[in-house]
């Protein structure tokens, strides 16, 4: 369509930096609203689009001035061609002061909302605090408003997570230097060397290099990646990165969309939580989500080659939602958004749309699922199995090697920026000796899962620090092992991260693993599965079983594990059930 463009405007912070933002009106008309977009991956990317959505958000501008908004894209500070100097989020001032300076332009109406997907989600969510009477809504796609769970989970580092923010270099895209540095062909890294939103390249041999801190070393810039690795617990680093403690102030409303398999789907329905409990009356009581059955780079699509099919009603029009959204919060068009519930939730195994009312649901039944077995729980061929009855006596613990020089590989789950993310079949990772297995029976009948999943595992280890794993599992009548979610402790986190201490070698512990949110439903004829073991690699870095500090060790060693299922030391699963 016809518009008018202005490119490069200067828009100045409090501190004096310029950041640099280009402006795209409709082609009539003197005022409108504006959407808005801050971006570290360049303002003017806009290549082609995958269909379901383009990839570039010049696309997106183009979609929505058909519907009459302004839309303004903008480079982050120190990305681009903004001045200043970037750091890994940290947005409030410069996103609240954008707004400031969009309602006093002659073309804005004074309403503003925001848009974007991922750091771009962030971007939206780290400003409202400082509450803007110019920012009426946002909607964040698959964001975070907690820079320090991105990168350490439970203890564990998520390198992936954490190298994403390398590679695009501190100004602009150091993608296809790292496509190089890991001997890759050009173009595959994702955002600046293919589609922005591609995973990037494998770069497991460059996580296997010890010790961590040094693995990126020869690369130019690494600033990003030492400094995650210097601030293992919550600090005043992550005080300027978090919107945590800060949602009393929130006035705008957000919608939060996310995927089951989302890297930060835990992030998105912690978000909702807080903005519907703490913030201001208008926006706790117009604050929504919609959580489908999707990953970090596929949001709103249905088939993207997952182990396990979901149906059409799987695919989602963002640009529709959006319309949706902002026509009602910026144009005041009755589009009845404000009647829908407020959870919008994919229930998978069914493959429908459920609303509901609350989070958790009111009517959830938490019911613990019991690890049982005689000792010999390795491998899916071994006698690891599963009841909702507690143990009673003896019974014999298992036991398993944990090599960090052969950790488990990571297979489904919710990964950034793998192409194995999302539900996959799991078999082959389940013929491991150090995966122990547990099995429950034949379902007579459907068993619906919705909320918050947990493991509870008493174990011991011959090392002074180690990681235990938990991953649910869904047993086709076919075979089929099917990821429904994961989770991971490092055991000197067990009982807190912000004070981590080391264990006794030998000495049994309890571990409480946060496998975060689902809505599954395992079907009659089905098994549940829980699968036990110490790594998930390379989603999160490998444990050294050493003790020392974390990414500074230059070797490592095998630990022997022992998971214990007595009747003093009950491993279990907690299910959120919700009656059919």
């Amino acid at each position: 369509m016809r518009q008018r463009i202005m490119l490069d405007v200067r828009v100045p912070m409090r501190d004096g930096t310029l950041l640099s933002a280009d402006v795209y009106l409709p082609p009539e008309g003197d005022q409108f609203p504006v959407l808005l977009t801050r971006t570290i991956y360049s303002k003017e990317s806009y290549p082609e689009t995958d269909g379901a959505r383009p990839n570039g958000y010049v696309g997106w501008g183009e979609r929505f001035m058909e519907d009459g908004y302004a839309v303004v894209i903008q480079d982050c500070r120190g990305r681009y061609d903004s001045d200043g100097v970037w750091e890994v989020y940290v947005q409030d001032e410069d996103g609240h002061d954008t707004v400031e300076w969009l309602i006093r332009q002659p073309w804005c109406d004074g309403n503003v909302g925001m848009f974007g997907i991922s750091y771009l989600g962030f971007t939206q969510m780290h400003p409202a605090p400082l509450a803007s009477e110019g920012l009426k809504a946002i909607l964040p796609i698959a964001a975070t408003p907690d820079g320090y769970d991105m990168f350490w989970q439970q203890g564990a580092f998520l390198m992936q997570q954490a190298s994403h923010f390398l590679q695009i270099g501190r100004r602009t895209s150091h993608a296809q230097g790292m496509a190089m540095l890991a001997g890759l062909p050009g173009g595959t890294m994702g955002v600046g060397g293919g589609k922005a939103g591609d995973p990037p390249g494998d770069l497991s041999y460059l996580y296997e290099r010890m010790p961590l801190y040094s693995a990126f070393d020869e690369y130019d810039d690494v600033t990003i990646w030492k400094e995650l690795l210097d601030h293992q617990t919550y600090d005043a680093y992550w005080e300027r990165r978090i919107v945590n403690g800060r949602y009393g102030t929130i006035e705008a409303p957000a919608y939060f969309l996310t995927g089951w398999w989302d890297c930060t789907v835990r992030h998105m329905f912690e978000a909702f939580e807080n903005w519907t409990r703490d913030a201001r009356p208008e926006a706790r009581a117009r604050t929504k989500i919609m959580c489908g059955p999707w990953t970090h780079t596929r949001i709103g699509v249905a088939d993207w080659g997952q182990d396990v099919q979901f149906g059409p009603d799987a695919e989602l029009d963002i640009f529709a939602l959006h319309r949706h959204w902002y026509d009602q919060r910026l144009k005041g068009i009755a589009t009845g958004v404000d009647e829908e519930a407020p959870l919008q939730l994919f229930v998978c195994g069914d493959n429908v749309w459920r609303g509901e009312y609350e989070w958790p649901l009111a009517r959830t039944e938490y019911r613990d699922l019991f690890l049982h077995g005689q000792g010999s729980a390795n491998t899916r061929h071994g006698d690891g199995s599963l009841g909702w009855e507690p143990p009673v006596g003896d019974q014999p613990p298992d036991t398993y090697v944990y090599d960090p020089s052969d950790p488990v590989p990571t297979m489904g789950g919710q990964v950034a920026y793998v192409d194995q993310s999302g539900p996959r079949d799991r078999s082959t990772v389940e013929e491991r000796s150090d995966v122990l297995v547990y099995t429950g029976d034949l379902l007579p009948s459907d068993l619906e899962c919705t909320g918050r999943v947990a493991a509870v595992l008493f174990a011991a280890s011959s090392a002074p620090d180690t990681d235990f794993t938990a991953t649910l599992v869904d047993v086709f009548p076919d075979g089929r092992a099917i990821n429904v979610t994961e989770g991971i402790v490092r055991a000197r986190c067990r009982e807190s991260r912000q004070s981590p201490s080391l264990i006794e070698p030998g000495q049994v512990y309890e571990y409480r693993i946060d496998l975060w949110e689902v809505s599954w439903v395992f079907k009659a004829g089905h098994r549940i599965r829980v699968e036990v073991s110490s790594s998930n690699f390379p989603r999160f870095d490998r444990n050294t079983n050493l003790g020392g500090d974390i990414g500074r060790e230059a070797g490592f060693r095998s630990a022997r594990q022992t998971v214990y299922h007595d009747a003093r030391y009950r491993s279990h699963l907690t299910l959120p059930v919700i009656p059919r």
